[in-house]
Formats: C-alpha cells, structure tokens, sequence
C-alpha cells in the first residue's frame, strides 16, 4: 500500500522551484526554490541556477533566509536579487559565476520588489511602498501607542497588506554603479511590475484601483517621472509588452470588468487604441497581482508576439499577429505553467510548472524542435514514495445545452470493487477556474481514501467571456446546479458511496458550501473556508465588496435588498443540519472573520455540529503565503473531520 500524502508531507515535504529566468544567451535558468524546514517551522528561499538542459543545479546565495526576484542584465554579467539579509529589505547584484555574497543597493524598510534593469543596464527599476506621512521609512518610538487611523478613500485596506490610507507602491531607480535612488512616481496609487521600453525613455506599469478590480496602464517618463494613464479607468489591464521599435503596446486587458481579456495595440505616439480580438477563447495569465507576477508576452518579431495563455483550465502558448488578430496555439499540456521568460531569440521559455503529478518544478519549451523538458526534479523522490491521486476527466451536459467540465481524482491504491467516500470541492472567485493543476488539500484527501471532484461551473474563467459572465446576479442559482449535476454524475458510479459525501470549499468556494447546507442536506459534512455568508455584509467590510458586490450582485444592498437576502448563505443557515468545519483567517480583508464568526453563531444556534478553527494573522491568502504550521493544520483539520465524519474506503 502506498504510502499517504500527509499534511507534513505536503507542507515541509515538497519544494517549489519558480520565477525562472532564462538567461540572456538561452544556457542557463536562474529560479528560486522555496521550502518549509521541518525543524525551524519557517519558510526560506534561495537563488539557484542551472543549465538550460537542468545539468548542473547549483545554489548561488547563501545569506538571509529569504532570497528572490532574481534577473539577469542584458549582457548576462550581472543578476539582482531581493534579500532580507537586511533589516527588512535590500536589493542586491551578484556577479552571474555565482562568486561572492552581492553588492548592496538599496535598502528599504519595507520589502522591495518586481525588478526591472535598463536596456542599458545603467539603472535597476523596482517598486517598494512609500507612505507620504513618513517619507523617510523611520520606526515609531519604542512603546508608542499605535497611531490614530483616519482615511477619506475607500480602499484603505487590501487583503494581504492590512491597512494602507494613503501608503502605496512606487517606481524607484537606483543607479548600478553608484547606488543612487530615486523616487520617480507619487500619485496616491499603487505602480506594479514596471517594464522598461527597447529604447529606454519609459516605463509602463500596472496602476490597479478600486483595490485591484480596475486598472489602467501607467506610461512614465524614465528621466522626469511624467506619466499618463493608458485605457479607461473602469477597465482592466492583464499583461502587456513593448514593440521592439517601442513605439507600440501590446496588452490584454478590456475596457470594463468581464473577468475575460482581450488584446489591444496602443501607438505611444498619437495614443490611439486597436482592439485586435472579441471574446478570445484563452484567457492570458496576469498572474495574481500582487503576490503572483503575470507571464509578460515576448514579441518574436515588429509583428508577431508569444503569450501564455489557460484554456478549460490547462496551460498553453499562443502567437497573435497584430496586423491581422490572428491567434495561433503554439503548444499545450495537461498542466499548469506560470511565469513566462524567453532569451535573446526566444527559442527557449521558461515557466514554473504543477501538473496533478507533479508540483514546483521547471519546464522549459524549445521553440526549434517543439520539445518541453522539465529540466527540475525536487519533488520526484517525494511523490513516488507517497504517490499523487489517479486522475480522470468527465463533461457534465446541462438542460440548457453547456457542457461543464470536471475531474475526479482517486485514491493511488484504487480498487473499483470498493466503495469510497466522496468530497465534492468548489473553487473560488467565482470566476477562478480549477484544471490540470496539483492541489494540496485535493490531493490530501484523495491519498487518505477520498474520491475527490472538482469542476469548472459556469462562471468560471478560461472558457471565454460569455461562459464567465454567467454567474453575475446568480450566485447559487445555474451554478450551483452545475456543482450538484457534477455530484450525481459521481455518485452513479459503483464505487462512489451516495451517502457519504462532503463538501469543501474556500472563498466563493466557501460561499457554496454555506449556501449548499442550507439548501440540501445531501452532505454528511462540509468544510468552510473564509466563506462569504451574508452578501450585505460582504459589501460593507470587504476590500473588495463594493465593487465586486456591486457588480456581481447587481446594484448595491439598498438597491437590490431582495436579492441579497436572497442569495445570502445566511438567509437559510438555520435549516442546516450538516456537520460543520469553518476555518478562517482572523486578518483576512476579502472575505472578513466576521462571515466566519455568522456562519458559526448560525449554525452553533441552530444545534447545528460545527467548529471554528481561526488562524491569527492569516489573510485571504494564508494558505500560499501564511506561517508553515497554519497551513499544515489546515490540511490535517480538513482531513480529520472528512475522516471522522465520512469513514474511509469500504
């Protein structure tokens, strides 16, 4: 019998090797690998490089306990790297032989980040926060109370960062030879992932409002700091790249929030902007601003540009023509990539890469032969010693003719002539997407004995802007019939026990799961993560809620009173009677502790079995980047109350 991928296994027991980068001449891949060490508890990182072939891996940093963003310079000489060797934050340049430690500078008081060199080479571009009221980074008293906190702007505070006010992210450069730094932008918003153009005049930077659900393209003047806003404000950007003549950009975003992009070429010079494609059928990855960067297109040619893309929810490489709008599929896999860096002539791309048997490991595509080599094997020994769930692909017809995709995953000692408990898991967004993609609380159960589905219900992205949009004013409505269709669909099979099925889920995820309690009690348990519960609420308290409410829920909670109500979890929560696990970051902005904290009164009122489980300090996105040990415990408590609730294989 293999043996089972255990909550510590997954957390301390797994490396995840990302970000790389190709050198400027194709022979070498620089990357970080990140681990949680069994001993300490504590995440670290460092820089590695190796071969473009994964020959000669070796690392290339050594001091601090988190190292990263490491890029070439353009003549391949040189490579800066972030470090906390520090206090707080330096930026640091290494020679590329990997010999000595790095030369410090800059250094900031809060952490330094996407980095950018000059085409020159002369100037290192990065972003760190810059709070107006304390300029000069300086700490507060020992012993001082904590400042009175007063604000007029309505995004205040983001999940991940706490309260902001005014504190928002700029474009620095600091000289390479001397260490020289200069602010170059002030507006009172954030400027994400600048990106130098061919000539070296300007930067073009993501600038989100509305905490993110809105953003423009920010032009800016490198010598004077001067900048104008490419697109409407109430569009959206996802990734962009200057023409090699930097007299164009390339970018996919829209021009309002349909969490679907499409592809725009705007001219620097008369500011005039094409649309080149409607509704395209991939999405282009952005990434997750600003904890993920987006995988940047690479142009092949003054007409031809590559970019990644995810379609019905696996990874693939595409070239659109911007004379034409043709898209062409350049390559696919049944995984997932992120990132995207090419060399000099693009015949290499280099992306981090999961699949469901594989997980933080390197992939690197040859465009000359059409190759893809994953050139790291962190993982391998891990994963053959407690093997990953057995996998398979199932479509979903509804009444109204969309087909939903979905997966199931099984146990790797499956045996057909057995019965085993099944756990339907919902994704969250709503307009997320689940696909070809290794996932920890997924494969957890389905090594403990668990059949696990997940699909992708109308609403979901990576399935064109039409297919996404459909959730809008819906929530729990088609949606959550798709989900349930996906259930039966599973519970027909002989080995899927009926009676003994749960449900998972975190964010809209964990919206479902509070919904879907309330309205069957065809579960035997459920696990609640970070729900929204009461959509009224939500709107009041999240970062995002009123924006993404507004759009998603039709109007705002005066205008729409009904249907919040409605479509509020909270509405039928007392009819629940199935046992109920909540776990719930206790700093989470996107979906606050409080819609922890109702669902949990709701149902422990209503004598409903349910427990809450809080992780202090934890924010929406605990689960990538929160403490070791939370993330361990919230795998082992989803495992154990699956476990006491639904039993194992029979």
């Amino acid at each position: 019998m293999p043996r089972p991928l255990t909550p510590e296994t997954l957390v301390y027991g797994l490396a995840a090797a990302g970000d790389p980068q190709l050198s400027p001449d194709g022979s070498r891949v620089l990357y970080t690998l990140a681990a949680a060490d069994r001993g300490s508890k504590k995440q670290s990182s460092q820089l590695w490089m190796c071969g473009v072939d994964g020959a000669d891996p070796r690392q290339i940093t050594q001091g601090g306990e988190r190292n990263g963003s490491g890029r070439w310079s353009p003549d391949g000489r040189a490579i800066a790297f972030v470090s906390d060797r520090v206090k707080k934050s330096g930026l640091f340049v290494l020679p590329a032989d990997g010999a000595g430690e790095g030369r410090e500078l800059a250094r900031h008081a809060q952490p330094i980040t996407f980095l950018a060199w000059s085409p020159d080479g002369s100037q290192i571009a990065y972003t760190t926060a810059f709070d107006p009221d304390n300029p000069d980074e300086i700490d507060p008293p020992e012993g001082a109370a904590p400042p009175v906190r007063v604000t007029r702007r309505i995004d205040y505070k983001q999940d991940t960062r706490g309260y902001l006010n005014d504190v928002r992210s700029q474009v620095y450069l600091v000289d390479t030879a001397t260490g020289d730094v200069r602010r170059l932008t002030s507006a009172p918003a954030d400027h994400f992932y600048p990106r130098w153009s061919p000539d070296g005049r300007w930067l073009a930077a993501l600038v989100p409002n509305r905490n993110g659900l809105h953003s423009q393209l920010a032009l800016i003047e490198a010598r004077s700091g001067e900048t104008r806003l490419v697109g409407p404000v109430d569009g959206e950007i996802a990734v962009w790249a200057w023409s090699p003549d930097s007299a164009r950009i390339l970018f996919a975003g829209d021009t309002t929030q349909t969490y679907q992009s499409d592809f725009f070429l705007y001219d620097t010079a008369s500011g005039a902007m094409r649309r080149l494609t409607d509704d395209l059928a991939c999405l282009p990855d952005a990434g997750f601003a600003p904890v993920m960067p987006p995988a940047q297109p690479v142009w092949l040619d003054d007409h031809t540009a590559l970019f990644h893309a995810m379609r019905a929810g696996r990874s693939g490489l595409y070239t659109i023509n911007t004379e034409t709008a043709a898209i062409s599929e350049i390559a696919s896999w049944d995984a997932v990539h992120a990132g995207l860096s090419a060399d000099a002539g693009a015949r290499h791309i280099a992306q981090g890469r999961a699949d469901l048997g594989t997980i933080g490991e390197i992939a690197v595509y040859d465009r000359e032969t059409g190759a893809t080599t994953i050139i790291t094997r962190y993982n391998a020994e891990a994963l053959r010693d407690a093997p990953p769930a057995q996998w398979e692909r199932l479509d979903v017809t509804r009444p109204d003719g969309l087909s939903v995709e979905a997966w199931l995953l099984k146990p790797p000692d499956f045996d057909p002539a057995k019965q085993y408990p099944v756990v339907l898991d919902v994704h969250g967004g709503p307009n997320g997407f689940y696909g070809y993609a290794f996932n920890l609380v997924q494969q957890c159960l389905a090594s403990h004995g668990f059949l696990v589905v997940y699909s992708n219900p109308r609403g979901s992205g990576s399935y064109g802007r039409d297919f996404t949009m459909r959730v809008i004013e819906d929530w729990g409505g088609a949606d959550c019939a798709d989900l349930m269709a996906v259930v039966d669909a599973v519970q027909q099979r002989p080995y899927a026990d009926a009676a003994r099925t749960g449900i998972y889920g975190y964010s809209y995820g964990g919206y479902m799961t509070a919904w879907s309690i309330g309205q069957t009690d065809r579960f035997a348990a459920a696990v609640c993560g970070a729900p929204v519960f009461d959509c009224e609420s939500f709107y009041g308290t999240s970062d995002i809620g009123h924006v993404f409410g507004a759009q998603h829920f039709g109007g705002t909670p005066h205008e729409r009173r009904e249907w919040y109500a409605a479509h509020s979890p909270s509405t039928y929560a007392h009819r629940a009677k199935t046992p109920t696990l909540i776990l719930h970051g206790e700093a989470d902005d996107r979906c606050p502790i409080g819609q922890g904290e109702q669902l949990f009164t709701a149902l422990h009122q209503n004598g409903c079995e349910v427990e809450f489980a809080r992780y202090p300090g934890g924010s929406h996105l605990f689960l990538r980047v929160g403490p070791p040990t939370h993330r361990e415990d919230f795998l082992a408590r989803t495992l154990a109350w699956f476990q006491s609730h639904l039993g194992g294989p029979a």
